[in-house]
């Protein structure tokens, strides 16, 4: 857990899309918090997906958020030019014995019938795991992945628990996330290692973001402790809901904030609409 230190928080997003009302209710979230602890707002973009990464998205969410009156503090972090620090901690988890190199399709993992599911999808069933070091070598020419050993680092760390400011204290259970994958086939990092790594990096003293990463915690968390890092206070707000109840996404029909603005929305209005927990008027149409 950080000491007592100035209040840092960072809105996290990703160029693959244009924002919407639920990014900029996380935005705002993570926003308030800092300033009226007197602390700082950071903006970081998470553009390792490289092949749906975008630039004009990139230059969107800036307008976005200026648009919003959100403003952030010191330069923008961009997780594409920090590829060789994800790979050195990639390394330590190597050294450790703890990562592995996995070659099954995402097909394969799914036609796994008898997996459970965890926050991500079935949780892989840890098929390319037992192979052997000749095995594994033999194959490497192959795409794959590296996966973590859960159980392994599970044992190595011990009990462990993070604390939500909804929730209260958290005992961690990575475990149920099975054997999640820290660097991808086409790039050498993944959501849970670049998100550890950079939070620590930046000083981040409270994570704010949707209950939909409450799962991923539990992650966080056990590579927090297996790469010596500070752990957070979290912070999972609820998700922006429209008229129907579904959770504002852009397959709901949430509208992009660039929409809003060209039809002369007011962002003031919007702003406390979103600090109280509403959508405004027009600004979702649920589809089926």
């Amino acid at each position: 857990m950080w000491p007592n230190v100035m209040v840092v928080s960072r809105f996290a997003p990703s160029p693959t899309g244009r924002l919407h009302l639920g990014h900029a209710f996380s935005a705002v979230c993570a926003h308030d918090l800092a300033r009226a602890a007197g602390g700082q707002f950071l903006l970081r973009i998470e553009d390792i997906d490289g092949t749906r990464s975008r630039e004009a998205f990139l230059a969107g969410i800036d307008e976005d958020l200026r648009w919003l009156g959100l403003a952030w503090d010191g330069a923008v972090l961009r997780q594409s030019t920090r590829m060789a620090l994800y790979a050195e901690a990639l390394e330590r988890l190597k050294a450790m014995g703890l990562a592995y190199p996995c070659f099954c399709t995402r097909a394969e993992i799914a036609a796994s019938a008898s997996a459970p599911h965890g926050s991500e999808g079935p949780v892989y069933p840890g098929t390319c795991r037992p192979l052997s070091d000749a095995e594994r070598a033999a194959r490497m020419h192959e795409p794959h992945c590296w996966r973590i050993d859960m159980a392994a680092a599970v044992t190595l760390t011990g009990p462990l628990r993070w604390h939500d400011k909804p929730a209260g204290w958290i005992e961690a259970d990575p475990l149920a996330q099975g054997d999640v994958v820290l660097a991808r086939k086409e790039t050498p990092t993944s959501y849970h290692l670049a998100v550890t790594v950079d939070d620590a990096a930046q000083g981040v003293t409270d994570v704010v973001r949707g209950v939909d990463l409450f799962e991923a915690t539990h992650v966080h968390r056990l590579l927090q402790a297996l790469l010596g890092l500070p752990t957070p206070l979290y912070h999972h707000h609820p998700l922006l809901v429209g008229p129907d109840g579904k959770r504002l996404a852009k397959r709901n029909g949430a509208r992009p904030l660039a929409e809003l603005r060209a039809e002369g929305a007011d962002p003031g209005a919007l702003l406390a609409a979103l600090r109280s927990g509403q959508v405004p008027i027009g600004a979702a149409d649920a589809e089926a």
